[in-house]
């Protein structure tokens, strides 16, 4: 009887054993099912892919799970998503992967690998510094619309077992549900940028429509473009009359007081060829990009940026430029679409406001003659014939004093209708005599001293120049701007300028900077005498240092009223 007695017992552990690989299919078919609904109901973004690398880490019992998504060159990671590993283990190790060794094996191959020991792959090259053991190894492509949108990373399954067929299974199944989750979410979140690129073009077209002032809708559009795409700085370049550059007329966020008043040229510079193409132009470092001009470093701790042309076709604007800050993710084609859409809609809502403008002046003037006509058919007119009457009358009256105030009078009436007359001269007269503005002359010589230089100065101008600073001031500038810059070529040997132009609306200051020799004790100061005179003749200064990195620094400042000589 004891041999049937041992069989049964053996076909009760048996029927035991398969009892519990049922339930354990169970509760692993239902919690795969749990964890499909639960990424399914993210519409966050970033939300679900942390939901679907938790749900990965509990289905296959592993210590480590990660997300890489692949970025926009289909060929490294552009962002980490982690279970496992905590703050100080993640700042200990360094920056995210890339996407090289066994990461980059799953996206050059996007199928699911399976490793006993990472170690023995041949993409293998070990871990930095600080990195946590790991041994076993699954992984699995996550497909968007048959596009592979990333990969889930799993290491160390708990108990020293190893990822079987059935995890495996299992992962493809999550990452199934994962492609459908995510491609939701990146809906929904489209469609919540495009409805705030809708909202920022309505508020746009509001400010433009009442009457916003330029710099102001130059303004909102920087900050619009700037806080929907998340850049950590926004830049407007608008084109210069008369010549092929761009100024810098605003710029808000990190480092903008560095490209305040900057000028640009139309050719090698990313502004400048979104400019001149009509196109969007993106970094993905901009802070080492050669399209980035010559000057002081203004890009520091930036890295992906896109230049977007504020137009369509050959009716361009001005350029927005916005950057990132480094290691965030570039700039897709769907973000950059959108802000071209945007850029676009913004140009057509200013074309409108200026012809709007333009109507409202060409009315004006009609006015304005009218009331011109009217003065002098009419007003004229009548108080000549009323000067002549009592001019005429004057000779009648017998009491002098009488005819004394009537001769007055009429001199009355002629001081009238010489006053009239001006005004109606005023009325008439058109502003401006079409001549170049200080911005324009000043960036023509900058431009014109580059062959002489060996190379082309950095320009930055602020305030409004044209506006404020008068022509015999403006004249005053040009001259020493002219004698700076032949200075540096005859005597600094320098190999970079910069030239800082600005007004505050009550003194204008030149100031120029370069690298070369510095001025030698004891040389030649004909030409600094001069300039000096000039900021005296208009009640301002002049001075010249030596900076520490070498070279000359010369400041030359005038109030925009002239004060009287002391002499």
């Amino acid at each position: 009887m004891r041999l049937p007695q041992l069989r049964l017992d053996e076909l009760l552990e048996e029927l035991q054993a398969r009892l519990d690989a049922a339930r354990d299919t169970r509760d692993r078919v239902h919690n795969l099912l749990e964890a499909v609904l639960s990424v399914g109901r993210e519409l966050d973004l970033e939300q679900a892919l942390h939901s679907i690398v938790e749900a990965a880490a509990v289905l296959v019992d592993a210590r480590y799970a990660a997300l890489g998504v692949i970025g926009s060159d289909g060929s490294r990671l552009s962002a980490f998503h982690t279970v496992g590993v905590t703050g100080e283990q993640i700042a200990g190790i360094g920056p995210f992967p890339q996407g090289h060794g066994i990461l980059g094996e799953l996206i050059r191959h996007p199928e699911p690998l399976r490793l006993a020991k990472l170690s023995e792959h041949p993409s293998s090259y070990g871990f930095p510094a600080n990195h946590p053991s790991m041994d076993s190894f699954l992984g699995v492509p996550i497909r968007v619309r048959a596009q592979v949108f990333g990969n889930l990373y799993l290491t160390e399954k708990r108990g020293g077992a190893q990822f079987d067929e059935e995890d495996e299974a299992v992962l493809s199944t999550l990452a199934v549900a994962a492609g459908v989750a995510i491609d939701n979410a990146r809906l929904y979140e489209e469609s919540r940028q495009r409805e705030r690129w809708l909202q920022a073009n309505a508020e746009i077209t509001g400010s433009l429509m009442s009457g916003a002032a330029h710099q102001e809708v130059l303004g909102l559009i920087a900050e619009r473009t700037r806080e929907i795409t998340g850049a950590a700085l926004a830049a407007v370049a608008v084109p210069m009359g008369g010549t092929d550059t761009l100024a810098v007329e605003l710029a808000i966020g990190q480092g903008a007081e560095s490209h305040r008043g900057l000028v640009l040229s139309l050719e090698g510079t990313l502004t400048g060829v979104a400019f001149s193409s009509a196109e969007p132009v993106r970094s993905s470092d901009v802070q080492h990009d050669e399209r980035i001009s010559a000057g002081p470093p203004r890009f520091l701790g930036l890295g992906p940026a896109v230049a977007v042309p504020i137009g369509l076709g050959e009716r361009i604007r001005g350029v927005v430029l916005l950057a990132r800050k480094s290691g965030a993710n570039d700039f897709s084609d769907k973000e950059t679409e959108m802000l071209q859409a945007f850029a676009a809609q913004a140009a057509i809502a200013m074309e409108l406001a200026e012809r709007r403008q333009d109507a409202e002046q060409i009315a004006l003037l009609e006015d304005r003659d009218r009331i011109a006509r009217d003065l002098h058919d009419l007003a004229i007119q009548r108080l000549f014939a009323t000067g002549m009457t009592l001019q005429s009358a004057g000779r009648f009256i017998e009491h002098q004093e009488a005819a004394e105030r009537v001769m007055r009078a009429v001199d009355d009436l002629d001081e009238t209708i010489k006053i009239i007359r001006s005004t109606i001269f005023g009325l008439r007269a058109r502003d401006g005599d079409g001549a170049p503005g200080l911005r324009a002359r000043a960036v023509r010589m900058a431009g014109e001293s580059a062959p002489v230089l060996g190379f082309a100065p950095s320009l930055r101008m602020e305030g409004l120049l044209d506006t404020h600073v008068p022509r015999e001031t403006a004249d005053h500038v040009l001259a020493v701007l002219s004698e700076s810059l032949t200075n540096v070529t005859r005597h600094a040997r320098a190999t970079r300028a910069e030239v800082v132009l600005e007004t505050d609306g009550k003194e204008v200051c030149l100031t120029v900077t370069d690298n070369g020799v510095g001025i030698p004790a004891g040389g030649r100061r004909s030409g600094l005498t001069n300039m000096a005179e000039r900021a005296r003749q208009l009640g301002g200064g002049m001075e010249w240092t030596a900076p520490e990195d070498g070279g000359t620094r010369l400041v030359w400042h005038a109030p925009l009223r002239q004060a009287p000589d002391p002499s």
